[in-house]
């Protein structure tokens, strides 16, 4: 029994890297970063974060919360049609051709993926190249794809509340009246994997009562799953780590009440379908609502009668060594009052050895900050404003 279940896990393993969607991930991730860093030095002539950096975040935490979610769906027997995992990953590249990253989250691929594998097996519908996998799915609802996409929504919840101190893109658009603003961007993708139970004939039942979320067989294997999570959020009127954080604690609490739901289903399949269709139209009224939030609020990162607020901080610069944050105002450098960039980097000539710094923080409270610098250091300090010079990329609402 244990020998069958190490060559079963070491297939499943196999069959993870045979999966188009891992590369397809990476190479949008390279896309995303690529189009970020030409983004930033259009607005500001150097970019914040490297082109590799949604690279580093689209395999760690996931890789974590995968394991983690794993043992709960093959303790628990969660077994799904092959079918159902083939559709996943249509819909996974059909809502990424929209362009419309958020669109790939589990909300939108796995629920377009149930309500598809019910619309085939209610019509008889013939899929080609793949018509005896979807015949063998017969006239049934999964409550097992329901119960996953709740997981998988608390694991987007999870990556999207990490996601907060891991940074966002700066960028500059246009508000309403036609001023240069500030504002945040996040778009990022995620890859969390799972183990999945489909029929098979590899592993027998140890037990009466597993697999619990069954499909009527008595024979499963394994196979690792790489499900793909996207996120697109643009922040205008308050600080993007605390948007951010709020908007993940909102996505936890609907993930967690889908999969508590989900459960539900076991008992009675039909309620599987509200379940779904409650967590597509509750994923999307929370995207809605944090746009009409933020759309009704003052641009934060707007011109200030007390200094120059800050919107970027390069990473490893002598700014982000000094402890500048996103969000903080300087109002005097080396003495001297700022009003905008120019006179910024004209205060740090004053002093070519050293610089000291007066800021407010995101508190309305003042500190002062200061450090030696070195040759150079004063023309890359490191640090992001908003300059109405600058080109921008759009209007906001």
């Amino acid at each position: 029994m244990v020998e069958t279940w190490l060559v079963e896990l070491l297939k499943g393993t196999g069959r993870f890297f045979l999966h188009p969607v891992l590369y397809y991930l990476v190479f949008l991730v390279g896309v995303l970063g690529v189009m970020r860093v030409k983004r930033e030095r259009k607005n500001f002539h150097i970019r914040a974060e490297d082109a590799y950096f949604e690279l580093r975040q689209l395999f760690p935490l996931g890789m974590v919360i995968g394991l983690v979610l794993s043992i709960v769906t093959i303790a628990a027997g969660i077994a799904v049609p092959f079918a159902a995992i083939l559709l996943i990953a249509v819909f996974t590249l059909l809502w990424s051709l929209t362009t419309n990253i958020r669109l790939i989250s589990p909300a939108y691929t796995i629920g377009a993926a149930f309500f598809a594998i019910i619309i085939i097996a209610q019509n008889n519908w013939s899929v080609p190249l793949f018509s005896q996998t979807f015949s063998s799915v017969g006239d049934k609802v999964y409550p097992s794809m329901v119960v996953i996409l709740g997981l998988l929504l608390l694991a987007e919840g999870i990556l999207i509340f990490k996601n907060a101190s891991k940074g966002s893109s700066p960028k500059l658009a246009k508000s309403k009246r036609g001023q240069v603003v500030g504002v945040h961007e996040v778009k990022r993708l995620w890859m969390v994997p799972l183990f999945l139970l489909i029929p098979g004939n590899a592993l027998h039942l140890p037990f009466d009562w597993w697999p619990v979320f069954h499909l009527g067989t008595k024979e499963y294997s394994l196979i690792f799953v790489p499900f793909a999570i996207g996120f697109h959020q643009q922040i205008k009127g308050m600080l993007p780590k605390v948007a951010i954080e709020l908007h993940g604690r909102r996505v936890i609490i609907l993930g967690a009440l889908i999969s508590l739901l989900s459960v539900v289903g076991y008992w009675y399949p039909l309620i599987s379908i509200v379940v779904a269709a409650l967590a597509v139209i509750g994923r999307e009224l929370l995207a809605l609502f944090a746009y009409l939030k933020d759309d009704s609020m003052t641009s934060y990162f707007s011109k200030k009668n007390n200094g120059v607020i800050i919107i970027g901080v390069i990473p490893e610069s002598p700014a982000d060594k000094m402890g500048l944050q996103v969000g903080e105002i300087i109002s005097k450098a080396n003495g001297v009052v700022v009003r905008d960039e120019q006179t910024f980097y004209e205060a740090l000539q004053k002093n070519r050895a050293h610089c000291k710094l007066e800021v407010f923080d995101t508190k309305g409270e003042i500190r002062f900050v200061q450090r030696a610098l070195y040759e150079g250091d004063h023309h890359e300090l490191g640090v992001l404003f908003v300059q109405d010079e600058r080109k921008y990329d759009e209007k906001i609402g």
